[in-house]
């Protein structure tokens, strides 16, 4: 976006600070991406002005007739992009964000207190797959919705698909979900489906992760074996902040009328312009290639861990990201974070398998390659990049959380002001700052 246009001068001096933040940091956080400027120009046209309620060709409003073509050449796009007939699959391109998709799903298909079989969230699971806590129920699936979960094996913190299948009889769910944001492994959609259609349930794949993966053929595709697939489509898929859901035909009536009018209003048409042009944009020789190294990247990256002898959970990574155990070093993650973004290297602190720590106060980090691979690095940079890493973790393992809210308080006050001094850190910012000159965001 050209920034002259805008009269408003704060918000101005807002995007070009958050614009250059961008171009200096390593964004490693699985979650994110860059889109390209032909994804933001479509976010910013003039689709934006539309209120397009229903489905093309049915429309509550006057005046949609270059909207209807829109969503059709959307979800056109969404079915070449993974090899889909329009005979058996329905798609939607309306739902904002991969949570309501969600909810749309599990309201079109389970009627209330009906059960739900899911990933344990601090085993890498999702909120929105029905989290819920022994004496709260937190999320609104949880309320209306009959849920539990299922685990990674204690030992190999991945899953033991017998377990999955033992649990699936005994509770006999109506819905088994797979997917969430923190499982580095890829999932056996074949074993899944099995698991799910063996107990009368639909099985709805949450690969909003792995889309990107998925459409440019390094990791497997769910679309063989699941009922619902549900993708967001920013992450490994470089597009703007939405969702799609992917359904047998004889469940999409279903899908579209639990978007609408069930769950939301009009669609953001203009996110709906952005999601058309990633899809086309994946559809390329060189997506495929991004792909491809996005998980080389993030393997290059684990193997490093392990070699310099971090706990990397399940042993290593299929896919875009990779989850530490610091437990075994003592560290704090969230000082470890703190540290990595003074480095002006983005991760996230997050759960890890059987975690002895909070959700505010987690045991392990979360990185990924996505957006660095955007920017057109390879192995050797991830190798440079493990190296800062390691040194950053080893350098600030010594810091030893406080058990009290009111100890933690001043603690967290005073490792700030430590780390914003640390000469470590900042001989690193510099560092990481002249790689990022050399690989700029487009």
């Amino acid at each position: 976006m050209d920034t002259q246009i805008i009269k408003d001068t704060e918000i101005t001096a807002l995007i070009d600070a958050e614009t250059k933040r961008q171009s200096e940091v390593l964004e490693m956080i699985p979650s994110e991406n860059y889109t390209s400027l032909a994804v933001r120009q479509a976010v910013g046209s003039v689709f934006i002005n539309n209120y397009a309620e229903g489905q093309a060709g049915k429309r509550y409003y006057q005046g949609n007739s270059i909207v209807d073509q829109l969503e059709s050449l959307c979800k056109t796009r969404a079915l070449e992009l993974f090899h889909l007939s329009v005979d058996q699959w329905g798609v939607n391109v309306q739902a904002l964000s991969g949570s309501p998709a969600n909810l749309a799903i599990i309201y079109a298909l389970l009627a209330p207190s009906e059960k739900i079989l899911s990933m344990y969230l601090p085993d890498g699971g999702h909120l929105s797959h029905g989290w819920q806590l022994p004496d709260k129920k937190v999320t609104i699936q949880s309320k209306f919705w009959n849920v539990e979960f299922y685990h990674v094996d204690k030992e190999t913190r991945v899953f033991d698909y017998d377990q999955i299948q033992k649990k699936a009889q005994e509770f006999k769910p109506k819905l088994l979900i797979s997917g969430g944001t923190a499982y580095p492994r890829e999932i056996d959609h074949k074993r899944m489906g099995i698991i799910a259609h063996s107990v009368g349930a639909y099985y709805l794949a949450d690969v909003s992760h792995e889309a990107g993966l998925i459409a440019g053929g390094a990791n497997i595709s769910p679309f063989s074996y699941a009922d619902v697939v549900m993708m967001t489509t920013h992450k490994t898929l470089r597009g703007p902040r939405g969702a799609i859901i992917f359904s047998k035909k004889e469940l999409s009536a279903l899908i579209d009328q639990s978007v609408f009018p069930s769950i939301q209003g009009g669609p953001h048409e203009h996110t709906i312009a952005g999601i058309a042009v990633a899809l086309k944009e994946a559809l390329s020789q060189d997506f495929k290639q991004y792909a491809s190294q996005t998980v080389v990247n993030a393997q290059t990256l684990a193997n490093l861990f392990i070699n310099e002898g971090l706990d990397v959970v399940s042993g290593g990574t299929d896919k875009h990201l990779i989850l530490i155990d610091l437990r075994s070093i003592g560290a704090s993650a969230w000082v470890v974070a703190w540290a990595l973004e003074y480095a002006n290297i983005i991760v996230n602190r997050n759960t890890v398998p059987f975690d002895t720590g909070t959700s505010v106060y987690p045991s392990g980090l979360r990185l990924g390659t996505p957006a660095i691979t955007t920017r057109g690095m390879k192995e050797k940079e991830m190798k440079q990049i493990g190296e800062w890493i390691v040194q950053v973790i080893k350098k600030v393992s010594h810091y030893q959380l406080p058990e009290t809210r009111e100890e933690r308080k001043v603690f967290l006050s005073n490792v700030k002001k430590e780390l914003a001094g640390n000469n470590t850190l900042s001989k690193i910012t510099k560092e990481v700052e002249k790689l990022c000159i050399d690989f700029p965001v487009l």
